[in-house]
């Protein structure tokens, strides 16, 4: 029984929203406002926020930005708005997911099992290369005692490379596994993040992250 946390300033809808999880075995919490949805994520173990975007004082936005500081936990974004700008915001702040209001309940119980199952997934996952260990939960990489730290999307990506050393995984594949299957971005945001994972990757000969041209990308280890 996942504890979720909603976060909407509409009592109504924190109801209904209620109702539909508890239906489906979840355990809910609830916040009416910002804040107090921080204290609560202070104070609580939750596996799952659910944040209404148009809240007053502290935004749906904003909130997302607040709970990344400090969680790594799936944040599935509720808005009555269906602007393409209101979703690129969601995702820039951190969100995982994102669904537009009037809902259908049963499409928001998918995309919260969807949400859990990715993290729980990944996150059980530590990949051990040779003398190189990725570590998801702790966020690092580390070789004989020198010790890495990475963002979640730069560990995600090094972890599903290193899954299958020497085969390719295009942009697609590593969008679609990483930050989901709708997602609304460039698929250079894949090039970024591997950019920025080269370069922490420097006092690692070990491995290398190879651009195949037209494709995508695949991890060489040299032993």
């Amino acid at each position: 029984m996942n504890p979720i946390l909603v976060v909407d300033d509409d009592a109504h809808i924190r109801k209904l929203m209620r109702l539909y999880l508890e239906d489906s075995n979840f355990t809910v919490m609830e916040a009416g406002d910002g804040k107090t949805a921080l204290h609560v994520l202070e104070k609580n173990a939750i596996d799952l926020v659910i944040v209404d975007v148009m809240m007053p004082e502290v935004d749906g936005i904003e909130l997302t930005r607040d709970i990344r500081s400090f969680l790594d936990i799936p944040i599935l974004m509720v808005t009555a708005k269906s602007e393409s700008q209101d979703k690129v915001k969601g995702f820039q702040a951190g969100t995982d997911d994102y669904l537009v209001k009037p809902f259908d309940p049963v499409e928001l119980i998918l995309r919260v099992k969807a949400l859990l199952k990715r993290y729980n997934v990944v996150s059980e996952q530590i990949n051990q290369i040779g003398d190189v260990t990725i570590n998801l939960e702790c966020l690092t990489v580390e070789e004989n005692g020198q010790t890495i730290d990475l963002k979640r999307k730069e560990c995600q990506l090094l972890l599903e490379l290193s899954h299958a050393p020497g085969k390719i995984l295009t942009r697609t594949q590593l969008i679609e596994k990483i930050w989901g299957f709708d997602y609304q971005g460039d698929e250079r945001t894949v090039d970024v993040h591997i950019k920025r994972l080269r370069e922490k990757l420097t006092p690692i000969d070990s491995l290398h992250i190879r651009t195949v041209r037209g494709l995508g990308y695949r991890l060489e280890v040299v032993k």
